[in-house]
């Protein structure tokens, strides 16, 4: 297969990285330093699940030069969308499949309005992996999963090249489950990462510090109560018990695991603030949904990190 991977940090680097070492066409997007690692040393990947090098890796600064391929990996932050977007109607052809991997539940809508609907699979990826230094990414824990659907699609029927696709990330080494409900699926991504992000960063507390102290905890479950309220306002069928899965899913992780947006904001990058707390107070508002510790999270994380929500 032919796949274009634009954004070669945790996500691209793992997933793209997995891909290529496993025999497809894949070209990487990196910038700077990151691109001159990757072009001169190969994309070195150290993982749980066994460390691999791709080299040589085809990587390029210029998604445009790229031409048409089978499958983009949309794998750039949300902030960092609207120049990719500018340039990814040159990678697509009639049944290209764009896997949109961004956290929140916008970014399937905001590529379809660029490429069609018909060319986006809203997509979840769920690993803890990132850029340790130039060229070079570190897998650290979580499924290393990455799902994906037709934006709707009966249960059992995938589509062709949803299939090809999940063939290709399970022989690579990965894991592609096949979700039931996609869209409950990335609510339930949500669920987990919006207060674990937002509750981590304004206590600068890893995931085993929130979960092993009983006033955290207390206030997690709260947070993830809100979510599925307004999941379930908007029409979303969550499990009956996503809370306690959640839960469950939270004890089972890395005790020093950070989200992302925690990272960003601590170390003065810009962040996915205002698609992860800010699109909970944004779409509770427009669904007459009371999200009141998700407001009071936005309200301090915008003022301790002043331009937070400006990528």
């Amino acid at each position: 297969m032919r796949i274009a991977v634009l954004g070669t940090g945790g996500i691209g680097g793992y997933f793209g990285g997995r891909l290529a070492a496993a025999g497809h066409d894949v070209t990487f997007l990196a910038r700077g330093p990151h691109l001159e690692a990757i072009r001169d040393h190969g994309l070195v990947v150290t993982s749980v699940a066994g460390d691999f090098t791709v080299q040589p890796a085809s990587v390029t600064d210029d998604p445009a030069s790229i031409g048409e391929v089978d499958t983009v990996l949309l794998a750039v932050k949300t902030w960092q969308l609207d120049p990719v977007l500018e340039v990814l109607p040159s990678l697509v052809g009639s049944d290209t499949a764009v896997v949109t991997t961004q956290n929140g539940v916008e970014a399937p809508d905001q590529v379809a309005a660029v490429v069609g609907r018909e060319a986006v699979l809203p997509g979840i990826a769920k690993i803890f992996a990132y850029i340790d230094a130039p060229g070079r990414i570190t897998h650290a824990g979580g499924p290393a999963s990455l799902a994906f659907d037709e934006w709707s699609t009966l249960p059992g029927s995938p589509s062709a090249r949803v299939t090809r696709l999940r063939e290709a990330v399970t022989a690579s080494g990965a894991v592609s489950p096949v979700p039931d409900d996609i869209w409950a699926e990335l609510w339930s991504k949500m669920l987990f990462v919006v207060p674990f992000g937002g509750l981590g960063a304004a206590l600068d507390a890893t995931i085993g510090a929130l979960r092993s102290n009983p006033a955290r905890r207390a206030l997690l479950g709260d947070a993830m109560r809100e979510v599925e309220t307004l999941a379930r306002a908007r029409g979303i069928h969550l499990p009956e018990k996503v809370v306690a899965g959640t839960m469950a899913f939270v004890d089972d992780q890395p005790a020093d695991a950070t989200t992302s947006l925690q990272r960003d904001l601590l170390e003065g990058r810009p962040s996915e603030l205002d698609a992860w707390t800010g699109a909970v107070v944004r779409l509770a508002e427009a669904s007459d949904v009371d999200v009141p510790l998700h407001r009071l999270l936005l309200e301090v994380l915008t003022s301790r990190h002043p331009g937070a929500l400006i990528g």
